[in-house]
């Protein structure tokens, strides 16, 4: 899947983000890096929501924000943006646009859905007000029929194709002059090539960069293969559903070595409470000894390493090929040999196929990704490093995309980095060679 946004917060021209099977998103703090990722979980907690929230839920549990102009791109003497647009690409070569426009007074609402079938194929289009005549242009020759068929007889035509919103995207329904709709579609009133993508869009498992204090207990949630809003209210439902399922073992056996490698603990249970709560319990020490089984205490009663990335391990085992999981400073709380311990958790998810986007600060795991890719434990091919900076005279943010070769060199290094490491080295040793005598 490839995306592309324009207009969004720090983002003015389009930037495209192929999504990889190991995909980092590093730069500065305030380059753009959640820019990016903002606008498909704005998608997602739409698509989410119980009830029709309109075009864009903008305050969710994946983004908050309290109004459109918080949104929108803003440059330094030239105002605010009035109008941003997300794009998406499988690859099968379909393609789709979604443009949007902030109306004073209205808000946010979809404007446009550009989509193309194919590679080759030419872009269509579809916008409000269309005539049936355009629409049934723009449908398999199957649709275009239903208006006869459902129709019947020779007198005047009481069912048209409109153009109509579902959600955040527009797509076609068939209604009648008395303004019913009928529902002849899996998706409901309104078909759309958007369609394809919710799945990808649904199955997203967020992991923001603040994932909440350790807790005595946690809510007992449903363990399905949605899970709406932050993945991290899951984990211990998921965990306890794991110890209850035989076919489970060795996923939470995985996990328990997993945590292990990362040096946090030996082993991870769950232990129902009552009917609302189950309490989260961890091995004290990192490895086993003689008698540790029982040497276990509740997550709230050691470093804040496990309770951070304990979801994080728990997402990569629950995603199946071809998910994305999406993870802000995977590295919090992490000791740097950790650190290096997760870039091989997340090379093991990315073999699976998982869809692993990371967003980091983190020099340490970047380079442990590189010396994996060096030697030959990871595909060169299956990792994308996106840099972000951002015009110091209009703030806006431009990504650079780089693939490593086989040994792991990205070329144009990012030089913040290297630059940042290199400073620290020198003011160190020039420190000490002040203290020295002549």
């Amino acid at each position: 899947m490839r995306i592309g946004v324009e207009g969004f917060k720090s983002i003015h021209d389009r930037q495209t983000l192929d999504l990889a099977p190991i995909t980092v998103l590093a730069g500065a703090n305030s380059s753009g890096k959640s820019s990016l990722m903002q606008p498909l979980l704005l998608l997602k907690q739409t698509l989410e929501a119980p009830f029709d929230p309109g075009t864009l839920l903008l305050s969710g549990e994946n983004v908050k924000f309290t109004s459109a102009d918080q949104i929108l791109f803003r440059c330094a003497g030239e105002g605010t943006a009035h109008e941003f647009a997300i794009d998406m690409e499988l690859d099968s070569g379909l393609w789709v646009r979604l443009g949007y426009a902030n109306t004073p007074g209205e808000g946010i609402g979809v404007t446009e859905v550009h989509f193309r079938e194919g590679p080759d194929a030419s872009v269509k289009t579809i916008r409000s007000g269309m005539a049936p005549e355009e629409i049934e242009a723009l449908l398999p020759e199957e649709f275009a029929k239903l208006v006869k068929e459902i129709q019947g007889g020779n007198g005047p035509p009481s069912w048209h194709w409109a153009v109509a919103r579902e959600r955040f995207y527009l797509g076609f329904s068939l209604q009648r002059d008395d303004a019913r709709t009928i529902a002849l579609f899996a998706g409901g009133k309104v078909v759309s090539p958007v369609e394809e993508f919710l799945g990808h869009i649904h199955g997203i498992l967020h992991l923001p960069g603040l994932r909440g204090n350790p807790e005595r207990a946690y809510p007992t949630t449903a363990v399905e293969s949605s899970y709406p809003g932050t993945f991290e209210r899951y984990v211990a439902s998921v965990i306890n559903h794991w110890q209850r399922d035989g076919k489970s073992a060795d996923r939470l056996k995985a996990l328990s070595e997993d945590l292990r490698t990362l040096g946090l603990t030996w082993k991870v249970e769950a232990r129902k409470i009552d009917d609302t709560q189950v309490e989260l319990r961890v091995g004290r020490l990192p490895n086993p000894l003689r008698g540790g089984a029982k040497d276990m205490v509740n997550i709230a009663d050691v470093g804040f390493g496990v309770s951070q990335t304990l979801p994080i391990l728990v997402a990569l085992r629950v995603a199946g090929s071809g998910r994305i999981v999406y993870l802000e400073q995977p590295e919090i709380h992490l000791h740097p040999n950790a650190q290096v311990a997760l870039a091989r958790v997340i090379a093991d998810a990315a073999r699976r196929g998982v869809i692993v986007v990371i967003e980091t600060h983190s020099s340490v795991l970047l380079r442990a990704i590189q010396t994996l890719v060096a030697l030959g434990e990871v595909d060169h091919a299956s990792v994308c490093l996106n840099w972000f900076v951002r015009d110091p005279k209009t703030g806006a943010t431009r990504v650079t995309t780089a693939v490593p070769d086989e040994n792991g060199a990205y070329g144009d290094w990012p030089e913040d980095f290297d630059e940042a490491a290199l400073r620290v080295e020198t003011d160190y040793l020039n420190a000490i060679e002040k203290r020295l005598p002549a």
